[in-house]
């Protein structure tokens, strides 16, 4: 849950952060470098001279400083002082890289193509909006030890009871009102080829795929669903924009204890209230304000209104987003064993 949109500015290159740094942190400080360039292009530094300390390194004409540094490495999950002292190095090495972007872009007066400053525009509302929303969710209270057991016991499917699937699935391009046909045809013991060559013969579109799936990677509304299926058996489930039918071909039982499930709950459960704050937030403001369609957009329809993101397991929910910073999944249930 939470603010989701890609800040709107145009990168092709990608950097990796060395083998010793954990993902999620090499993730983290290439999306603030880009939130970084974004706010020195609106201002930055606000033409604060930097003292000689205050200097990481000098790239022609101008300077890298230490507080870029620093502002970046807040915005990072680096714990460890080792990995820390590397990561700083790193980005460094990320923001001369950038100056000299910069100063190209300077020279050949990139910064006054209307397209710059249409994407720096946009990119300067999308920090400020998500800034806002992370200052109003800030005010989420951290579930209680109860709350976190109750969650616990209520979904074995994710934790006590965790099963790691191996998966075979027919996505089909069809819309609800096909699922009485498929169940009627399905009300007889099939197997999946069989499926698939009905669904042939009946000219539906499908594509097939076999994948292997922890609990946790499935969305929250369907993992019940498929946790009641055994080995050998088929459902039916709705899927966005479909019908997706699953065998499961095979599973192991992958149990995570409750101390072990325990940060991933509390984190899952804060972050979910901070979703419902920033959206009442929203609500809010929209109710409060002054809105009135124009042009084309005169009569919005009613579902003009942005649907609500899908529900996704504890292990899959990605932490609070950082201000400029793209949201990152978290390390999942996968690795708690």
């Amino acid at each position: 849950m939470g603010y989701r949109a890609p800040l709107p500015v145009v990168t092709n290159q990608q950097y990796h952060f060395g083998e010793n740094m954990p993902q999620h942190a090499g993730r983290s400080i290439a999306l603030t470098l880009i939130a970084a360039a974004v706010l020195t292009a609106c201002g930055g530094e606000g033409g604060e001279k930097k003292t000689a300390t205050q200097v990481a390194a000098k790239v022609n004409g101008g300077e890298v400083s230490v507080h870029q540094i620093n502002q970046i490495m807040q915005r990072t999950n680096v714990a460890n002082p080792e990995q820390a002292k590397a990561a700083s190095r790193q980005v460094l090495e990320r923001l001369i890289d950038q100056e000299l972007l910069v100063q190209q872009a300077v020279e050949k007066k990139l910064d006054r193509d209307p397209r710059t400053l249409q994407s720096v525009e946009a990119a300067r509302r999308e920090i400020l909006a998500r800034a806002y929303l992370e200052q109003v969710s800030s005010a989420a209270v951290k579930p209680t030890d109860a709350e976190i057991k109750d969650y616990y016991g209520k979904h074995p499917e994710l934790f006590a009871e965790r099963r790691v699937f191996n998966l075979r699935e027919l996505a089909i391009a069809a819309g609800p009102d096909f699922v009485p046909k498929l169940e009627q045809f399905m009300s007889q013991p099939r197997n999946l080829q069989q499926v698939a060559e009905w669904l042939r013969s009946e000219n539906v579109r499908f594509t097939a795929n076999a994948v292997t799936k922890p609990a946790e990677q499935l969305p929250l509304e369907m993992v019940k669903r498929v946790h009641q299926i055994k080995d050998g058996q088929i459902g039916v489930l709705g899927a966005p924009g479909g019908i997706l039918v699953i065998e499961v071909a095979a599973s192991r039982s992958v149990p995570v204890d409750e101390a072990a499930a325990k940060p991933v709950i509390e984190q899952f459960l804060l972050n979910q209230r901070k979703g419902e704050l920033a959206q009442a937030e929203v609500k809010k403001l929209r109710e409060g304000g002054k809105i009135e369609y124009v042009g084309e957009f005169t009569a919005p329809a009613a579902s003009a209104a942005a649907p609500a993101a899908p529900v996704e397991s504890p292990a899959a929910l990605p932490a609070a987003p950082a201000a400029g910073s793209e949201t990152a999944v978290d390390k999942g249930l996968s690795g708690l064993k």
